[in-house]
């Protein structure tokens, strides 16, 4: 579990396939250096959000670590684009005594997104972020004021416009200097994180809604609905 508070960038140093004996289990590995403010502790098999997907540490030393990343991950993040020398958001899982900053991030991107646009403003950056078709029907859980994370940044979001599938945010210049977001263009992606409370509760409500209305217990309460309703409209006439 992550908070969406970025503690450092770092460095892409290497990017290289893998074969099935090396240390990332095959496929895909990247290597990430100038991260010594957070290997002070590290372990091998501690969880580090890289833009904010959640990988696994399989190598490291005094200043950089590798991760392996999966198809499944690379089907769902922009990780595959990165190139050597780019700079990414890092964040370690937080510990039991963490100060809580940010929201609830797993570190599990539902997609990505790309800058639809961004404006400045005064000295704060308005983005507006369109999100893949594909990941169309996750725009039920962005909401107005709602949490987001992009890129494992925890932010606010402004607007939504779920005909567009866009949203915005605002980003203060202070967070501007500690993320990798002001160094895209429009057009870049961006992975996205939907506020998992969102999810959890559409979850719930959508088996509940699914077993009243399989069973006698939802006619009921469709009747019921039904009976007020008239009930209503017969006292409104009677006045």
């Amino acid at each position: 579990m992550f908070t969406g508070i970025v503690e450092i960038m770092g460095r892409v140093t290497d990017v290289s396939p893998l074969d099935s004996t090396s240390s990332g289990g095959g496929g895909f590995s990247i290597t990430i250096g100038e991260a010594a403010d957070i290997l002070v502790d590290c372990h091998l098999g501690d969880s580090i959000a890289v833009n904010g997907t959640c990988l696994t540490v399989t190598e490291f030393d005094t200043n950089s670590f590798k991760i392996g990343v999966a198809p499944e991950t690379l089907r769902k993040t922009n990780l595959g684009s990165l190139k050597v020398g780019q700079q990414v958001n890092l964040e370690r899982a937080m510990s039991a005594h963490t100060r809580f900053g940010g929201h609830m991030v797993q570190g599990h991107v539902d997609g990505t997104c790309t800058i639809h646009s961004r404006t400045e403003d005064g000295n704060a950056i308005t983005f507006v972020f369109q999100v893949a078709e594909q990941w169309a029907e996750l725009m039920t859980y962005i909401v107005p004021k709602g949490f987001i994370a992009l890129d494992g940044t925890s932010l606010t979001v402004i607007d939504v416009d779920d005909e567009k599938r866009t949203f915005s945010i605002m980003m203060i210049a202070y967070t501007q200097t500690k993320v990798v977001m002001p160094q895209k263009a429009v057009g870049d992606e961006v992975n996205f994180e939907v506020d998992m409370m969102g999810k959890y509760t559409g979850k719930g409500v959508e088996a509940m809604i699914k077993r009243y209305l399989n069973g006698e217990e939802g006619e009921a309460i469709i009747a019921k609905a039904v009976d007020r309703v008239l009930a209503k409209r017969a006292a409104a006439g009677s006045q």
